[in-house]
């Protein structure tokens, strides 16, 4: 007989849902997991003690770790999935009948509460990570990614003209940060043209073809967020970005620290704090960095001091510029100078400040010996000196260059690869951290630091999944031997009795 369901909803209902979510949901075992109660006592200074109630704190943290579990990329989603899921409504303390909290409470809570909180928050997971032995400390491997602003290009536009125009002009010439794939550099008549649309007011640029490969950090700002910079990778378009600088242990892969930047911040610039904000993470629980892993767009000298100072070892390829040997030329340690292969001396002449290199130091020859030198056309050119430039830091870059050369640098290498770089693309593709639905550099962090939370506690889900499935198979190999041997002792005393 064919049966046919008629669905009626009843008045009256006895439902609980403790005994609807099962006790091997992710969210169940999540909320056994760890306590936030925390959170009441250094949150308690947001509030005052008059007015209506607002969101429990509890509540909002758990919302924005099940927005970023479940790359969720907006505030809106969030409250609309949860209303749909048990687990969900039973991880956040809400039965099935009671109002969510509006979503845009959940956007001005964020903006309430201090990059503190969010960084407590991150501790307070890292710790729990370091107490289950999922975190060695010695090696660590560093990386940034570009993640996404909540701004369109559309809404870039000139700054302000300076008043002196003059002074304006100087500063377009000394431009550095003119991103790749630009030819307007060394046009006067662009930089005029650029000039006169500046003091007509005119936006927004990014519709002129004009400009559209001349979009500088340094002349154009988004109005909608003045935070965001424009930067681009090979092969891709140029966007408003943030920079994320994450920091990962090699050893179970668990992010020991991530911190947001400008996006048109180099990563060397970013290497000090990275570093000294990962050795204060890590040495509340005892560990001591050994050895950091990290790609070229890291070296610089200020970096390399840190580690220097820092007793830890690096693994960190010198910068495409950087020369170990100058062919043609020796130096004369002694008298501080170069000497070229044909006997000419390069005096040492001044210091130059430079951002990879900190302070360089110049070697320059005399005119007259280039003039009369066979090489000239080869060495200098059209120029009549020779100029080296070198850094008053070239023992550690010396230093780095030969422990790259090494077998275990090409290990070390494959090391960073294989740890962080997986880890960034969770982060970007499945965890939230593909475009901040936030404004500002601050709300980016506190974005970025919510996804690295939600990273870590998946592994933590995972580790102690992986550890009871072990403890299993040893219980099963243990049962095993254990009948065996029972088995040899009965068959044993068969045939002695027989």
């Amino acid at each position: 007989m064919q049966g046919k369901k008629l669905y009626s909803e009843q008045l009256f209902k006895s439902f609980q849902l403790s005994q609807r979510v099962p006790e091997d949901n992710f969210y169940r075992r999540l909320k056994d997991l760890f306590n936030l109660q925390w959170l009441y006592k250094e949150t308690k200074k947001y509030y005052g003690s008059e007015g209506q109630q607002s969101i429990d704190p509890v509540v909002f943290f758990k919302l924005m770790l099940i927005g970023y579990l479940e790359n969720l990329g907006s505030d809106r989603r969030i409250i609309s999935t949860v209303s749909m899921r048990l687990d969900m409504l039973f991880f956040i303390g809400y039965d099935i009948d009671e109002p969510l909290p509006w979503h845009s409470t959940l956007s001005r809570t964020r903006q309430l509460y201090g990059e503190d909180i969010f960084k407590e928050l991150f501790r307070k997971v890292l710790s729990l990570c370091i107490d289950k032995g999922m975190v060695a400390g010695k090696k660590q491997a560093m990386d940034s990614v570009f993640v996404q602003a909540n701004a369109s290009m559309e809404s870039l536009q000139r700054k302000e003209v300076l008043k002196d125009v003059d002074n304006y002009t100087d500063e377009l010439n000394d431009e550095e940060k003119i991103l790749p794939d630009t030819d307007l550099q060394n046009d006067e008549a662009t930089k005029q043209d650029l000039l006169s649309v500046v003091s007509l007011g005119k936006e927004p640029v990014c519709n002129d073809n004009k400009w559209s490969k001349s979009l500088s950090n340094h002349t154009l700002q988004s109005t909608t967020d003045k935070d965001a910079r424009v930067s681009v990778k090979p092969g891709k378009t140029r966007r408003l970005n943030y920079l994320a600088q994450v920091s990962v242990d090699t050893a179970n892969h668990v992010i020991t620290q991530i911190q947001s930047d400008f996006a048109d911040k180099k990563d060397s610039q970013c290497l000090p704090s990275l570093v000294l904000n990962t050795i204060d993470n890590l040495s509340e629980h005892g560990l001591q960095i050994e050895e950091v892993l990290a790609d070229g767009n890291y070296s610089s000298s200020e970096a390399l001091h840190t580690l220097e100072e820092n007793n830890i070892v690096g693994y960190i390829p010198n910068f495409g510029q950087y020369k170990s040997l100058r062919k043609g030329f020796s130096y004369d340690k002694r008298n501080d100078r170069y000497v070229c292969s044909e006997g000419k001396i390069l005096e040492y002449k001044s210091i130059k400040a430079s951002h990879r290199n900190g302070k360089m130091k110049q070697y320059r020859s005399s005119s007259k010996d280039c003039a009369t030198c066979p090489l000239k056309s080869q060495c200098i050119g059209k120029s009549s000196f020779k100029t080296i430039a070198v850094t008053i830091d070239k023992e550690l870059f010396e230093k780095m260059h030969n422990r790259l050369q090494t077998p275990m640098a090409k290990k070390m290498k494959k090391l960073r690869s294989s740890t962080v770089e997986p880890v960034l693309g969770t982060l970007v593709n499945f965890l939230g951290m593909r475009r901040v639905n936030t404004k500002g550099v601050n709300l980016a962090g506190k974005c970025m630091m919510m996804a690295a939370i939600a990273y870590n506690l998946k592994k933590i889900m995972k580790w102690q999944s992986k550890k009871v499935h072990t403890e299993i198979k040893e219980l099963r190999y243990s049962l095993q031997s254990l009948i065996f041997f029972l088995t040899g002792i009965i068959k044993r005393y068969y045939l002695i009795t027989d």
